[in-house]
């Protein structure tokens, strides 16, 4: 499954590569192309690929979304028992197919690539990434080396019920793992960009360490009564009623003062307490939910 964006030039000799390495394989196999609302003529390239081949299918989205809901909305239309993805920039190398297949076949539920030998610039693309990585490693504590590889292997069970949203499809193979998933890491080949040009940039930076904080929050509070909120509201709710009950002496001790000032604060801390619940239940209630569906953003063209 590959998600493109404005690949015109790359997707024929992307479609020859991918159907070369797996037609050695002798097992059944889709190659699923998901265009991310591409403005150039990378959808018809590949819709006229797609007419000659069965085995090539075509998801187009209506607008660019981004790679996120590109990756959901191609592991929602795959058919297949194992999900591989790349990016459609011939940078991954197909060929490195086969061996995550391999290595699914031992077990494991999640197969990452890992650009040993990576050809980009060191300042806008390595470096970024390098640092990136660190960060992740040292916040989740899964040693994922490349967390932006994008050719990897899942189980389709596991990966079509993953909530996807912002850039959270780098850090798939880190929450899986943090829930259960077992992976493991391969060294694959990483080839200099032919065609067109690079769509990411520093400016993706940001949105990766946001997903970071969500992430480490998430799993931080995760076994704390209604994600952290519960404790905060239970304290806040404490605090109230002692300034009630200080209130109700100090009317007993002290009549005719008077006290607004106490039973106003008693009942801001109450609703803040009730406040903090109910956002405590939303929150259980969001996660739980979990499959957050995306309806309406992509047509389905099979030819």
């Amino acid at each position: 499954m590959i998600p493109v964006y404005n690949e015109e030039e790359s997707v024929m000799h992307l479609y020859k590569a991918v159907t070369k390495a797996l037609l050695d394989l002798k097992r059944p196999y889709e190659i699923l192309l998901v265009d991310d609302g591409s403005k150039d003529d990378t959808y018809s390239n590949a819709l006229a690929l797609a007419r000659s081949d069965s085995r090539l299918k075509i998801v187009k989205l209506k607008r660019n979304y981004g790679q996120t809901t590109a990756l959901h909305a191609g592991f929602q239309n795959a058919r297949g028992k194992v999900i591989v993805t790349m990016d459609g920039d011939l940078q991954n190398d197909p060929d490195d197919i086969p061996v995550m297949l391999n290595k699914m076949d031992e077990g494991y539920d999640i197969v990452l690539g890992w650009r040993h030998d990576r050809k980009d610039f060191f300042i806008s693309r390595k470096l970024p990434s390098k640092i990136a990585n660190w960060l992740v490693r040292k916040v989740t504590g899964i040693p994922v080396k490349d967390n932006g590889c994008a050719i990897r292997a899942y189980r389709a069970e596991i990966i079509k019920n993953f909530p996807m949203y912002s850039e959270m499809h780098r850090l798939m193979p880190v929450i899986t793992a943090l829930v259960g998933a077992k992976f493991t890491q391969i060294k694959v080949k990483h080839h200099p960009r032919k065609f067109g040009h690079s769509k990411y940039g520093l400016s993706r930076i940001y949105k990766v360490l946001l997903d970071l904080v969500a992430l480490k929050t998430i799993f931080s509070f995760f076994y704390i009564p209604l994600f952290g909120f519960g404790v905060l509201a239970l304290a806040v709710g404490l605090i109230s009623f002692a300034i009630f009950t200080i209130g109700i002496l100090f009317l007993f001790i002290y009549p005719g003062q008077s006290l607004v000032t106490l039973f106003g604060a008693s009942a801001l801390c109450a609703a803040l307490s009730l406040f903090l619940y109910f956002l405590g239940i939303i929150c259980h209630l969001i996660y739980r939910t979990g499959n957050l569906k995306i309806e309406n953003l992509y047509r389905i063209k099979f030819r």
